[in-house]
């Protein structure tokens, strides 16, 4: 089946954003780790193999142990992630119904403003090409977050989504050639959790950039990333590296609305070397004292909790502290 190519669109004129710099990072970091996972299942059909390939001939067997911990050499990953930002290629799927499939706002807000960034992003990249048999990956936009404004159900939206899908893998010739092992998508929110949980295959083959990456959403963490939330803007500049300024060790301050949060508050509350709360600070206080309190510490510390929209890990790098992730997983 030959392969249905769209018409050539012209290069978007929109530069990015200092809005969606944190989340062109993290579509870096998805690309770059994906590609590299990738390379070993197929090679491009028009390019060479990498010169970035070991050569392992006549190496004793603890020399290619050494060579194997490719991922541990940060010299070989600066290598391959030149070649990547060389070579990666990405086709996005055509939208289905301009009605059911994500626009991006005008406003990007809330929770899923992680996800609307990276819609925007993703479309404006250098790594988006035309050709699908020139992709390394295969994005496919869908979203939730318009078909459940207009009030359709979630069993409805299963349904709207399994039939996008579907009709791609008829249509197209790519999804079948790995199973969906090559194609991704993008989802912050429970609703879009929620609709495609009713489509296995797509979970259970396919990456998902998921904002909530916790075992209740069935993340599976050998081939899912983790897309940080990010809230803008930022409410103040971005901190440097001041550590003359730093003089705590690790910040938190939140409800206890998790088993985790009351652990952390429990124990660290009366730690002198930590800036510890067990209540968010009021608002009546003033909303840039909570993030005045990034400016003094060295870790910021990002226990999960029972929300999906939480910024905690963005404005902690925005904010120059470094996160310290705490989950139960």
């Amino acid at each position: 089946m030959s392969a249905v190519k769209p018409p050539q669109l012209p290069p978007s004129s929109s530069m990015f954003t200092l809005r969606g710099s944190l989340l062109t990072l993290a579509i870096l970091t998805l690309v770059s780790f994906t590609f590299l996972s990738l390379k070993s299942l197929r090679s491009s059909p028009t390019q060479p193999s990498s010169n970035l390939i070991v050569n392992t001939v006549g190496k004793s067997d603890d020399e290619k142990e050494e060579l194997s911990e490719v991922y541990h050499s940060p010299e070989i990953f600066r290598l391959n992630y030149e070649e990547m930002e060389k070579r990666f290629k990405v086709y996005i799927y055509p939208d289905g119904d301009p009605n059911t499939f994500y626009q991006t706002p005008r406003k990007l807000t809330g929770k899923y403003s992680s996800e609307g960034y990276f819609f925007q992003n993703i479309r404006e990249s250098r790594f988006r090409t035309d050709d699908p048999d020139q992709a390394d990956l295969f994005f496919i936009p869908i979203s939730c977050h318009k078909m459940r404004g207009k009030g359709t159900s979630y069993e409805n939206v299963t349904i709207i989504v399994k039939d996008y899908v579907e009709s791609l893998m008829v249509k197209y010739p790519y999804w079948n050639r790995t199973l969906g092992a090559d194609h991704f998508f993008v989802t912050c929110h429970d609703v879009g959790v929620r609709a495609t949980e009713g489509l296995p295959f797509l979970v259970k083959n396919s990456i998902r950039a998921v904002c909530s990456p916790s075992y209740d959403v069935g993340f599976i963490p050998h081939k899912d990333v983790a897309l940080p939330q990010v809230l803008q803007p930022f409410a103040l500049p971005a901190g440097g590296n001041d550590l003359e300024n730093r003089t705590n060790l690790g910040f938190w301050a939140g409800h206890r609305n998790s088993k985790i949060r009351v652990i952390l508050a429990r124990v660290w509350e009366n730690d002198t070397e930590l800036d510890v709360s067990n209540n968010r600070i009021s608002r009546a206080i003033g909303p840039l004292v909570y993030q005045k309190r990034f400016y003094r510490n060295k870790y910021c510390i990002c226990p999960g909790g029972s929300q999906v929209n939480s910024a905690r890990i963005t404005d902690s790098i925005h904010y120059g502290c470094i996160p310290g992730k705490i989950s139960t997983f």
